[in-house]
């Protein structure tokens, strides 16, 4: 009994955030891809270590706060505009009862209920306010109440950018502040490797696909990401560098 107990306790612990663990994943994601690009174009380019520290920190931070606060906007819009229609129904409810009625016996006959079974449930429905309104927020408008704070969502996404997007740039500010031999670049690609498949491998929970697709997708996702950026740095150092 003590163990099944806890496994539900368990249960409820991942539902009670599994909500933001999408948020960590894509974040990370985001943090992950865009700073190892900043570091392959910088690399690509030939600059230096503290240049490649200054412009991996400046991306880490002000694109982690950018998409925070994208993150925040976007979770209180869908709270806002819930609430917008939740009060047009409300106002509905209460003075165009009728057709109000109408649509929701509309709604259940089109599931098949129909005769005294069609009104009964009609009649539960409509018999308290807030029960009407919920189904026709849910029925007709299709809506559901956000229960993901913003405040906590646009947390989570920078949280996730920072952790998952410092990885890449790890190997340089060691370098910075004791020299390290080596590739630099090569230890880097394969520390951010495995960042990008923890990621994914997370990211397979939220999306419920197979460990090893979800592993490989992110993978493939931040190789092409650096190669993208590696050739055109490297580029643009020999078109104006080496002009």
């Amino acid at each position: 009994m003590q163990s099944e107990n806890t496994l539900h306790s368990k249960k409820g612990f991942l539902r009670k955030y599994e909500v933001y663990l999408g948020e960590f994943v894509y974040g990370g994601i985001d943090g992950c891809v865009t700073t190892f690009a900043v570091v392959a174009g910088a690399v690509g380019a030939g600059l230096d270590s503290s240049i490649i520290i200054i412009l991996g920190f400046a991306n880490l931070l002000a694109d982690g706060f950018a998409m925070s606060v994208g993150a925040y906007l976007s979770t209180k819009s869908e709270r806002d505009n819930y609430r917008k229609h939740k009060q047009v129904e409300y106002w509905e409810v209460d003075n165009l009862p009728e057709l109000e009625r109408q649509e929701i016996r509309e709604i259940f006959a089109a599931k098949g209920f129909e005769g005294k079974l069609l009104e009964q449930v009609v009649d539960v429905i409509t018999s308290d306010r807030e029960r009407w309104v919920d189904v026709m927020m849910k029925e007709e408008l299709g809506m559901m109440e956000e229960t993901k704070s913003p405040i906590k969502m646009g947390l989570v996404t920078y949280m996730a950018f920072i952790l998952i997007g410092l990885i890449p740039l790890l190997t340089y500010v060691w370098d910075y502040l004791s020299p390290i031999s080596g590739n630099r670049f090569l230890i880097t690609s394969l520390l951010t490797a495995v960042g990008f498949m923890c990621i994914g491998f997370l990211k397979t929970y939220v999306t419920e696909t197979k460990i090893w697709k979800g592993v490989l997708e992110t993978l493939a996702l931040g190789a092409i990401a650096a190669s993208v950026a590696y050739f055109v740095g490297d580029l643009l150092e020999q078109l104006i560098v080496g002009a």
